[in-house]
């Protein structure tokens, strides 16, 4: 079984459900929907469409957050090194060849002279060389193309932009109203962008889980108090390899995906994964290297952005990514030793136990039932090789399952004992042909109801233990 979730960004404009089973079926485990291409009616669509597939797809929404972009282009403006350009802040402005107009109005308060202009993922770099307070004067650093509506970085430049966009608070209330799974919200800098989300979810009584887009240096500073606050986060290489050198990014990323596994955050990579597969049915030997190091280092989940929106061959992208995950976490090590949870102890204790009781005896699976999906989270972030099957008291935390590394989410009804739920979960998954009845397995579970969280566990056959109940 594939143990590395995948996410597949999905479009309004192909996102038919045969279409959307096939993925689920090659690999698909969450749908993320990018709300900077996306208005909620397009996007009620797509959700309609996830939901007639299966219960069990998560849904992401990704907002916007925090960018500047150029504003719309009169025409493409064509620059050449070591020309002058003119910009400034007018968001009601189009941009010409006489000045590029950005959506930030505030953007000659925040910059010096000596500062980089990055547009467009860095395709065209400007540099600050006079700044009267109001327009920026610029010296082109390299041929190139300057279009509307893409975007701007401004490296080691704190922006004092707010955190959420109007079309973010809008899809966010949108998002709790329709029973979203997660928000990824962009460019989060520090615990205060976290909280912002928060608030809006806060009022509309949601229990939608936060993911911290990581794709900025602040983002990576602050990274501790931003994982205080969110449920997991995604590294977002993109925008994160224009703010910080490229050449720290995969260091950057190792340290980001331990630090999450080790604070049992889920944990995403993504950005370009299988980008050649846009237009080709084969990824690059690179990208395929790519994919397999983000295994390797423990992430949750890699996800797919124009692979699946607009490309070619999504079906053939998820396939793809599907294979190399398999093929790595047959082959890697199992099992990093991440420390105990500080107020979890009992429940990171016996979480432990059952990872290295699996591997060491050689058992089929674990099984545990959950309220929170806590102490199956905590099982995940130890990276065992055996498949853990939550039985799930939510159909809402089956869904928030899907996004951890090892994790098959069940929904199983409440107010079942003991023995009854062994029954009724061992039944279900021999029918399944999950495992069969001379299968070690271990259990983890609880003597005092699942509220009080796991007390102990059982090894022994299914066949065994079957008889018991």
């Amino acid at each position: 079984m594939k143990k590395t979730k995948i996410i597949a960004t999905i479009s309004n404009n192909n996102c038919e459900p045969e279409f959307l089973q096939k993925l689920y079926k090659a690999g698909m485990d969450i749908v993320r929907m990018n709300t900077a291409h996306q208005t909620t009616e397009e996007a009620q669509a797509v959700i309609k469409n996830i939901r007639a597939v299966s219960p069990r797809i998560g849904i992401l929404v990704d907002t916007k957050g925090p960018e500047i972009r150029t504003t719309e282009a009169i025409a493409d403006v064509v620059v050449k090194t070591g020309e002058t350009i003119t910009v400034k802040g007018a968001k009601d402005e189009k941009t010409s060849d006489k000045c590029i107009c950005v959506s930030y109005n505030d953007i000659a308060k925040d910059v010096v002279v000596g500062n980089m202009l990055l547009i467009d993922d860095g395709e065209v770099e400007l540099e600050v060389i006079e700044n009267n307070g109001t327009v920026l004067k610029c010296e082109v650093k390299n041929d190139g193309i300057i279009k509307g509506r893409k975007s701007i970085n401004v490296p080691s430049v704190k922006i004092k932009l707010p955190s959420l966009t109007s079309k973010d608070i809008n899809f966010i209330r949108f998002a709790a109203q329709n029973n979203i799974d997660f928000i990824a919200h962009s460019f989060v800098r520090n615990k205060e962008d976290a909280l912002a989300v928060q608030k809006i979810l806060d009022e509309e009584s949601s229990s939608i889980k936060i993911i911290a887009k990581i794709e900025n240096r602040e983002g990576v500073d602050n990274i501790e108090e931003i994982l205080d606050h969110c449920y997991g986060i995604m590294v977002a290489r993109g925008d994160l390899a224009i703010e910080i050198p490229a050449e720290k990014i995969p260091l950057i990323q190792k340290r980001l995906v331990r630090r999450s596994n080790e604070r049992r955050r889920p944990v995403i990579i993504a950005t370009q994964m299988l980008q050649s597969m846009i237009n080709s049915p084969r990824p690059t030997r690179a990208e395929v290297s790519d994919v397999g190091n983000a295994c390797l280092d423990g992430t949750d989940a890699v996800m797919l952005s124009g692979e699946t929106a607009y490309g070619k061959y999504p079906l053939e992208a998820v396939e793809m990514m599907t294979k190399i995950a398999k093929e790595i976490e047959q082959g890697q090590e199992s099992f990093i030793d991440v420390p105990y949870e500080s107020g979890h102890k009992v429940t990171s204790y016996l979480a432990k136990s059952a990872i290295k009781a699996s591997m060491r005896l050689d058992a089929g699976a674990i099984v545990a039932d959950s309220i929170s999906g806590n102490t199956i989270r905590s099982m995940a972030a130890y990276r065992g090789e055996k498949p853990i099957f939550a039985q799930c008291y939510s159909k809402k935390v089956v869904r928030e399952l899907m996004l951890s590394y090892g994790i098959i989410p069940h929904f199983i009804e409440r107010d079942l004992n003991t023995h009854e739920f062994l029954s009724f979960t061992l039944s279900r998954l021999l029918k399944r042909g999950n495992f069969c009845e001379d299968d070690l397995i271990i259990v983890l579970a609880g003597h005092f109801g699942p509220e009080t969280g796991a007390s102990y566990i059982d090894i022994s056959t299914v066949k065994n233990m079957m008889k018991r109940v």
